[in-house]
């Protein structure tokens, strides 16, 4: 069993039973715990009397659409999303990601992937938990990242909610500050793996990440763009 996937809570969002039924018996073969909705209504309820440690999404659902759903829970929670699709063009996968969405799995899908992005992604999710300096807060212009509990304030003491991967890059930015990180390298930095996201969903997480650390995102001064080369944080971080 991976590391953080043992008794994972899993909600599946999908209104196909037959897609639903292979998704939870797989969950559930794996040693985590699956949960079943089948559109946006049953979700809300299940969200509202359970914690999840992933949900699982599909796009095409009856009612409120997926895409419309995971940006609704993102703005209330942080919880890993995997968006469930059938459809494969590029610009699909983006759209899902600039919504919020963490990773993506496309129809048809073995069950051997589903387990295998699950686990990555829950991994991603529980970084940071190690012992030692790993653990210790850092502060860069006003805003604290909480590696421990994974929470970020701004310079007025506000969370704000990020999604696991825009975490994770920010979390590897300030472990690094001034130096020039390639995007080859935030994907092995947040812990991608066989979940990890298409070279250009790296930009995009980013350009999420600058509307919200940054006061003017289309004139970015602490996460700058390398040319050739990729990102740097340029901020002054210290733990604490």
């Amino acid at each position: 069993m991976q590391p953080n996937s043992a008794n994972a809570r899993i909600l599946i969002v999908e209104d196909d039973s037959d897609i639903s039924n292979l998704l939870a018996l797989t969950i559930q073969e794996n040693g985590m715990q699956p949960t079943v909705a089948a559109d946006g209504r049953s979700m809300q309820s299940l969200l509202r009397n359970n914690l999840f440690d992933l949900i699982i999404l599909d796009i095409m659902l009856p009612g409120e659409d997926g895409l419309s759903i995971c940006k609704r829970i993102r703005s209330e929670r942080t919880v890993p999303i995997i968006l469930l699709t059938a459809l494969g063009e590029e610009v699909d996968r983006i759209v899902g990601l600039e919504v919020g969405a963490d990773d993506y799995i496309t129809k048809p899908f073995s069950p051997r992937e589903v387990v295998a992005r699950v686990r990555s992604l829950l991994r991603r999710a529980s970084y940071g938990l190690t012992s030692g300096t790993w653990q210790r807060k850092l502060r860069f212009d006003g805003w604290v990242i909480d590696p421990m509990r994974r929470q970020v304030y701004d310079p007025s003491n506000a969370r704000i909610s990020l999604t696991t991967t825009e975490f994770d890059l920010l979390l590897a930015f300030c472990r690094n500050p001034g130096r020039i990180i390639t995007r080859e390298e935030l994907l092995q930095f947040t812990h991608a793996g066989l979940a990890g996201p298409i070279e250009r969903s790296i930009d995009v997480h980013i350009s999420r990440l600058r509307q919200k650390i940054e006061a003017d995102p289309r004139e970015p001064t602490m996460l700058q763009t390398v040319r050739l080369g990729g990102y740097t944080f340029t901020a002054a971080v210290e733990e604490f």
